[in-house]
């Protein structure tokens, strides 16, 4: 099973983190940042992850995390219970179409000739206040839902930056989520969570 990756990706470590869960072995093929040819001529476009596997070509990491979960079922990344299994998959597509929608906005947005900094403030506010509403969800368990989940490595990877820098990190991106979900020590639940999930293993 080869992956495609470029350095720092948060949609990789989604795809790392599931695979080393489930005991699968990546072979990593590592594409510049700058120079997207390859990802196009493998797979039409320039995004990672993209997924090669017994002749199948797979974009977008919460496809390569449902074809994951549903080729190699066990160790599940979803919960048995099919009431929480739903629960989980609402989350992971409120947090994709609904969570990531600020910080990509923000990023838009300071991508233009003249930013407007009250749209830049109001962005980084709605990340900002995002952190309670993870804290509560945290309050009794250590997982988003009640064991490690696809909740869990969908959300990780974006919240990490609450706490952890990782040196050489080039994008803007990352650094909009570092500065607005820094936690200092009002959310001990959310920082444990992320150390938590940190240690865990990447393919």
């Amino acid at each position: 099973m080869r992956l495609y990756r470029i350095p720092f990706s948060t949609n990789v470590e989604r795809v790392a983190l599931a695979a080393a869960h489930k005991g699968i072995e990546l072979e990593y093929v590592d594409v510049p940042d700058d120079d997207r040819s390859e990802l196009v001529r493998v797979s039409g476009q320039e995004l990672v992850p993209v997924l090669e596997h017994d002749g199948l070509v797979l974009a977008d990491s919460p496809a390569i995390l449902e074809y994951l979960e549903q080729t190699y079922s066990a160790p599940s990344l979803l919960p048995a219970d099919p009431a929480r299994r739903a629960e989980v998959r609402i989350f992971c597509d409120w947090f994709n179409r609904v969570w990531k929608r600020a910080p990509n906005l923000h990023f838009a947005e300071g991508e233009k000739a003249a930013p407007d900094p009250e749209r830049l403030e109001e962005l980084g506010a709605r990340i900002t206040a995002s952190r309670a509403l993870f804290e509560d969800l945290l309050a009794r368990r250590d997982f988003l839902f009640d064991e490690l989940s696809l909740a869990d490595l969908t959300a990780f990877p974006f919240l990490k930056y609450a706490v952890i820098w990782e040196d050489g990190d080039p994008h803007r991106f990352h650094e909009i989520l570092r500065d607005h979900l820094a936690l200092g020590e009002s959310f001990p639940r959310l920082e444990a969570w992320i150390r938590r999930i940190d240690a865990l293993p990447r393919a």
